[in-house]
């Protein structure tokens, strides 16, 4: 039986509204994303060594695709682990969504504040105090010295670095360093939390309490955590993704990407 144009329009409708709501639903949407990088094979010492190698086909560099046609969703409120073996282009994939790189192809869609916690120091200041760094850590994330003010009890709280935040921060240990920083970005309030392996570098006391902290997350905030560690995978997140030679080799429960990843050494 056909359908008269009343019938198409109004599921043409509920279609519009349903995708509509979908998109509503999604934090991160990452679309056919390719990402390479040019590697140097051998120097040109001056002009006329550079055209001879441009003449014999020798171009001076290698290209290595790292990223080769990556889609997938994050949902709202996911807590959503991205593993893989070293190479296989899960770090690169995290600066990409960070927006540190910029993709060949592809599109990242974000739909609200990203915070990122890749790199240790980066965006810090040793000259400057604790104090100072936070603050100049909040204005790279994007927040302004009022949003800072009311943010700043908070992050030194969870840091337990009250005594040291007037000192410069070159003085700070490295755990230190690290406590600051993964306090500013979690306590940044931002919608998705981006994070790295980096995080083992604190002492076996803050990591516990890191787990504490990623427990309360679950269903309230979007995380994106790259680790190589598969106990974390099955203790804190929802989904997991596995990254093999650029591609997706598994997506789904947290076990069963786990098992995947296991394979590869066997």
């Amino acid at each position: 039986m056909r359908m008269n144009w009343s019938e198409k329009y109004l599921k043409k409708m509920r279609n519009e509204v349903k995708e509509r709501n979908e998109d509503a639903n999604i934090a991160i949407s990452v679309k056919d994303l390719y990402k390479s990088f040019k590697l140097p094979t051998e120097k040109s010492w001056g002009l006329k060594q550079a055209i001879f190698n441009r003449l014999r086909g020798i171009k001076g560099y290698k290209k290595q695709e790292v990223l080769k046609g990556i889609s997938f969703d994050i949902k709202k409120g996911e807590f959503l682990g991205i593993v893989g073996r070293n190479g296989s282009g899960k770090s690169t994939l995290l600066k990409i969504l960070s927006e540190i790189y910029l993709p060949d192809k592809g599109s990242v869609k974000v739909n609200g504040t990203l915070v990122p916690f890749i790199e240790l120091g980066v965006g810090f200041n040793p000259e400057l105090t604790g104090r100072e760094n936070v603050y100049l850590n909040g204005a790279l994330l994007g927040f302004s010295n009022k949003e800072m003010d009311e943010m700043y009890d908070e992050i030194v709280r969870f840091a337990e670095l009250d005594q040291f935040m007037d000192q410069k921060l070159k003085n700070y240990s490295s755990g230190m360093q690290v406590r600051l920083a993964f306090s500013i970005a979690i306590r940044a309030r931002g919608d998705i939390l981006v994070l790295d392996e980096v995080l083992a570098v604190g002492d076996a006391a803050f990591q516990e309490k890191c787990n504490d902290y990623f427990k309360s997350l679950h269903g309230n905030q979007t995380v994106v955590l790259v680790t190589h560690s598969m106990e974390n995978v099955e203790r804190f997140c929802d989904r997991a993704i596995l990254i093999e030679d650029g591609k997706i080799a598994c997506d789904g429960k947290p076990a069963k990407v786990t098992k995947e990843y296991m394979k590869l050494w066997d």
